[in-house]
């Protein structure tokens, strides 16, 4: 008799199976035809692998996307949370907003039914949309507290013009969107509630910017290719955590921390979990500076310079990651100790704890690993390492049917 297949060897066929067909991303010039041809392309294989996703180890999956019935029970997604950013409940003690109109962005005097009007109302409110579309912003969308905007459903890009600031406000989480070809904005004036709008500078282009804000959960998300970073978080954000997305094509991947100098940053804390750094991607995965960092279980399969680097004496909490070197880079070191001599770097407290290191991949740690430091960096247990592929399997935009498991 045939022995039984197990999950990983199921896994393992899969993959062979579906294994995508990597398409280059290039600047918007029609939202339309980059929804279509780039994102759609990179996540198919991952969207098969969704009915995996039960029993794999990965918390946040485990608690929600076993339901055929998500549909009907979507705020319960906001008790799923973990890390630093798990008291994030978003719009969960809200009604339900659904975004009717993706082509009418009007900056100061939004339309009700589009994504902008939903996301400056006062109250706490649930946003999903009503079918897939394209939502190309002509200003940053400023955000509102006690909001999650969640894409299951539809295949939602945010593309080709600014995205997503979450500033000065509390309690937000961003699921199932894809955004990506991010750009600048400002010298404009963006309405920030239905009471204000205000004039905003030129803006750095990120596809998600944290500027001030707390109690925020990014989960589920693909991201590639904005002008500045795919996600940053500064100017004394903290309670974040970064999950299950997929990040491709880029070269500042992930900023944490203001500047050297803005010691306001000392109280950051950041988890970064069960992400999946993709292909074309260059470094800062992420770069920290100021406060504590707890990576963990995330697959990194591609960077060209370095994955994980810092400044300014970060703690940076490193465990059960996969961490496989390119093939075409001499120097295959994870780590970098950014703008400081080692006489100061070996001191800051980074560690590798259950990292897998493949391919001539090194972490190089430093400090002396004070327990009270750690324990600040340390947001959930770490999943050993060989488990990684299964955890991350699903990372990104997921492809969710009403009436079935996501």
């Amino acid at each position: 008799m045939k022995p039984m297949a197990t999950p990983l060897s199921l896994l393992i066929l899969l993959l062979l199976a579906v294994a995508p067909r990597f398409i280059s991303s290039s600047p918007v010039q029609d939202p339309e035809l980059v929804a279509e041809e780039v994102h759609r392309s990179i996540n198919a294989s991952r969207r098969n692998l969704g009915f995996l996703s039960c029993g794999t180890g990965n918390p946040i999956d485990d608690c929600w996307r076993c339901d055929p019935n998500w549909e009907r029970n979507r705020q319960r997604l906001a008790d799923c949370a973990i890390g630093f950013g798990k008291h994030a409940i978003g719009g969960r003690d809200g009604q339900i907003y659904v975004v009717t109109d993706s082509g009418n962005d009007d900056p100061v005097n939004p339309k009700p039914g589009t994504l902008r009007h939903a996301v400056i109302q006062e109250e706490p409110l649930w946003i999903i949309f009503a079918r897939d579309m394209v939502i190309k912003l002509k200003e940053e969308l400023i955000m509102n507290s006690f909001k999650t905007i969640d894409g299951r459903g539809a295949s939602v890009h945010i593309a080709g013009g600014p995205c997503i600031t979450i500033q000065y406000v509390t309690n937000i989480i961003i699921h199932g969107l894809n955004i990506h070809d991010c750009k600048q904005g400002g010298n404009a004036y963006v309405r920030d509630s239905p009471s204000h709008y205000g004039w905003r500078t030129i803006s750095d282009g990120d596809g998600v910017s944290i500027f001030g804000g707390s109690h925020v959960w990014v989960d589920h998300c693909s991201l590639s290719n904005c002008n500045d970073g795919l996600i940053d978080a500064i100017h004394g954000s903290t309670a974040i955590t970064i999950s299950n997305n997929y990040m491709t094509h880029h070269n500042k991947v992930m900023l944490l921390g203001h500047s050297d100098g803005y010691t306001q940053d000392k109280n950051m804390q950041v988890t970064i979990a069960f992400n999946h750094f993709g292909e074309g991607l260059v470094q800062r995965m992420p770069r920290c500076r100021h406060g504590y960092f707890h990576v963990v279980n995330n697959d990194y399969s591609h960077w060209e310079m370095y994955a994980i680097g810092g400044s300014a004496d970060p703690t940076i909490n490193s465990q059960g990651n996969r961490f496989l070197a390119p093939n075409d880079r001499f120097n295959k070191e994870v780590t970098k100790h950014e703008d400081a001599p080692e006489s100061e770097w070996r001191h800051w407290n980074w560690r590798s704890e259950g990292d897998l290191l493949m391919n001539g991949a090194f972490f190089t740690p430093s400090g002396a690993g004070a327990s009270s430091s750690y324990a600040r960096a340390s947001s959930l247990g770490a999943r050993p390492s060989s488990l990684v592929s299964s955890i991350t399997a699903g990372s990104g935009a997921l492809f969710c049917k009403k009436g079935k498991r996501c």
